[in-house]
């Protein structure tokens, strides 16, 4: 059995990735509706995929009743009445994060959605990159020893463009930080569980519009290790690293490109064994317990897909569920909160 899915907002990441590698390869979804707001976007979209079902407008989308479930790729501020409107149409929901400008918004979305039985998820997709999934392995297995410290990290260049959400805060709740650096708390929180309380600074160093091009978040996890995260929307693509890092009183891991759309990448993995000694001249040896772990791929965008169909089928909770996207909204408000005040900020 396939889900039938619908697409809100089919330009962007929706064409660029979700599209061709998530919904399209999925052996179960099936892709059978697209809307835009540009129709020559939307007929262009649906030509590319073989779609005849094209529409400009989302309420005629989901008043399409081959559509069982929707894929919500539009601005930020668009989200709330999107999903709101779907979940009263009946229709399942996978919604771009962050899942809206607002707590209350968020909560809001959840609440309804539940209240139509209806599925939603928030698409963190990033958990499913097969680097990820194996660090998490490692991490629970013990590999690591306990958590000390981790890092994320995920910039890009983005100068001015008339009418860009992320560049709006009224469009898009924020900037860097609620576009980039919320995929990258996500992931640390999926190694070192929920964050506590944080510490952030944003400001605007090069780009002006305003939006944050800057944000540097210091996070507080329940058991005491700590982490950072940076966000920046003024670094050129070529010389980002999108480094990921976790450290443990056993090892550390750390990775390079993990971070963002793709879905390749390997792990460099340092291990010693437990009762080692002080040593005063702290050597570092070269290869010592040293190795690259190179994972299979996994797709991220179809590996969501399929795992969000799987839980309509099923009738069980979508993988990434719209729980999981108030909890990320929290965490962002009281970032934003300590850049305003100057102070940490606890969470929850």
């Amino acid at each position: 059995m396939a889900v039938k899915w619908g697409v809100i907002g089919a330009g962007g990441i929706a064409d660029r990735r979700t599209i061709p590698e998530g919904i399209v390869p999925a052996h179960n979804a099936e892709l059978v509706a697209v809307q835009d707001v540009a129709a020559d976007r939307a007929e262009a979209v649906g030509q590319k995929y073989g779609i005849g079902a094209v529409y400009t407008s989302e309420y005629d989308l989901l008043g399409d009743p081959n559509v069982e479930a929707v894929y919500i790729a539009t601005p930020t501020h668009l989200h709330h009445g999107q999903v709101m409107a779907a979940a009263e149409a009946g229709k399942h929901v996978l919604c771009e994060k962050p899942l809206a400008l607002t707590l209350a918004q968020c909560e809001e979305m959840v609440e309804e959605c539940a209240s139509r039985n209806v599925k939603l998820g928030v698409n963190f997709m990033m958990r499913f990159h097969a680097c990820h999934v194996a660090l998490k392995h490692m991490v629970e297995e013990g590999k690591l020893g306990e958590l000390v410290m981790g890092r994320a990290e995920l910039t890009c260049w983005y100068p001015p463009i008339p009418g860009a959400f992320r560049q709006d805060p009224a469009l898009g709740g924020g900037g860097a930080f609620i576009d980039m650096g919320n995929h990258c708390v996500d992931l640390l929180e999926q190694f070192f569980g929920r964050t506590v309380e944080v510490m952030c600074y944003t400001s605007n160093i090069v780009q002006d519009y305003p939006s944050e091009d800057t944000a540097v978040a210091m996070l507080k996890f329940a058991n005491g290790a700590v982490g950072v995260v940076d966000a920046l929307f003024n670094v050129p693509d070529a010389a980002g690293r999108a480094a990921l890092e976790v450290y443990g009183s056993l090892g550390s891991v750390y990775s390079f490109g993990t971070i963002g759309q793709g879905s390749e990448g390997s792990l460099n993995v340092v291990i010693e064994e437990p009762g080692k000694a002080y040593d005063a001249a702290q050597v570092r040896s070269a290869d010592e317990g040293k190795f690259v772990l190179t994972p299979e791929v996994v797709n991220i965008y179809r590996a969501h897909i399929e795992a969000f169909s799987q839980a309509v089928l099923d009738d069980s909770a979508p993988p990434v569920p719209g729980e999981d996207g108030i909890w990320s909204h929290k965490v962002i408000e009281a970032c934003y909160e300590s850049a305003r005040t100057g102070k940490a900020v606890p969470v929850g």
